[in-house]
């Protein structure tokens, strides 16, 4: 087995699944009615396979590769077919007969720019711990998402313990570095599924919303966020287990901390509301964007500058990945419009 310093490529292993991104002129109450704007878009959907989409567009010149599940039909197909043209290696995508590819409806209020999710977990809820295999593995980096949104390995044992600390387990015994972003989920599962692995997590991704979930911290949002919060809570996933840093992230920027160093703040992109098309996958973008940089030997400060400036990039299109960029494009939109505070 290669040392890190020897190693090449990232693997992202959980949610694949096809977004159906329909815009909608406004979200309508209960029994209501909204306008579907145009025709509805099919895009890739989940993180690993968002993650993986966003390597691909920013340029990655190393191996990317998928573990996962399809099922059968038109869904399952448009996923092969499009990983196949993004350099994305599918030979542990594994078929699931008699299950539907997961597919989600993600409704786009076109004043807000805000999304909401309608979610069919198909094959993915099927993906368990004997699918992951790293003995054989020579690539960097490991990512998992999302944790809560995995039926076989949110499973909580007699031990207290979900099945996704096993994978995270093995692939940190393969010497790979452990990547984990979860779902936001509003429930308490945070604290019997997700803290329980961090352990076994070397970068840990989260956005506001699940690190208030993770520590109780309140951390505010729009006018009212709390940078000092955030950096605080940020400390205290490490406290709670991460082994290398944490990455919080919010529309007004993102928190890196690490093990050792202080905390630090970047600010999101000031990018006009005008060219805000949709909020999908802009995480996944920004973690895309870090582990990118990293990959390449980056400062924790270079990356999460490009995590930022890949998700600006990604909010100026309605799907998850196609309005990211190289690289070197998504940080011209930082010097171009500059960074929020």
């Amino acid at each position: 087995m290669k040392e890190q310093s020897q190693r090449s490529g990232i693997i992202a292993g959980g949610n694949f699944i096809v977004d159906s991104v329909q815009m909608i002129d406004h979200w309508p109450d209960e029994e209501g009615l909204a306008l579907v704007e145009g025709k509805a878009s099919l895009s890739n959907g989940g993180g690993p396979y968002n993650v993986l989409s966003d390597l691909s567009r920013l340029g990655a010149d190393f191996p990317i590769s998928a573990i996962g599940r399809i099922g059968e039909g038109d869904f399952g197909t448009w996923i092969l077919n499009d990983c196949a043209s993004k350099g994305i290696d599918t030979r542990h995508l594994i078929a699931t007969p008699g299950s539907a590819t997961s597919y989600t409806h993600v409704m786009t209020d076109r004043q807000t720019g805000r999304r909401t999710f309608f979610h069919n977990k198909g094959a993915n809820s099927q993906l368990k711990v004997d699918d992951f295999d790293f003995r054989e593995c020579n690539a960097r980096f490991f990512y998992l998402g999302y944790l809560l949104l995995l039926d076989q390995l949110d499973a909580v044992a007699e031990n207290n313990v979900p099945a996704a600390y096993d994978v995270l387990e093995r692939a940190r015994q393969s010497r790979l570095t452990t990547v984990l972003d979860c779902v936001s989920e509003d429930s308490n599962r945070f604290q019997t599924v997700v803290r329980p692995v961090l352990p076994q997590v070397d970068i840990l991704f989260a956005n506001d919303f699940e690190a208030e979930k993770l520590t109780g911290i309140q951390l505010g949002r729009g006018d009212t966020i709390d940078t000092n919060s955030i950096l605080q809570a940020a400390t205290t996933l490490l406290e709670y287990g991460v082994n290398q840093m944490v990455i919080l992230h919010a529309p007004e920027g993102a928190c890196v901390a690490k093990q050792g160093e202080d905390p630090f703040w970047q600010p999101s992109v000031n990018l006009p509301q005008d060219h805000i098309a949709g909020a999908v996958g802009a995480g996944d973008a920004l973690a895309a964007g870090f582990i990118f940089g990293l990959h390449q030997g980056w400062s924790p400060r270079e990356a999460i500058r490009l995590g930022v400036c890949a998700a600006a990039a990604c909010l100026q299109k309605p799907g998850c990945s196609e309005g990211v960029m190289t690289a070197q494009d998504c940080l011209s939109i930082g010097e171009q419009f500059g960074y929020r505070f």
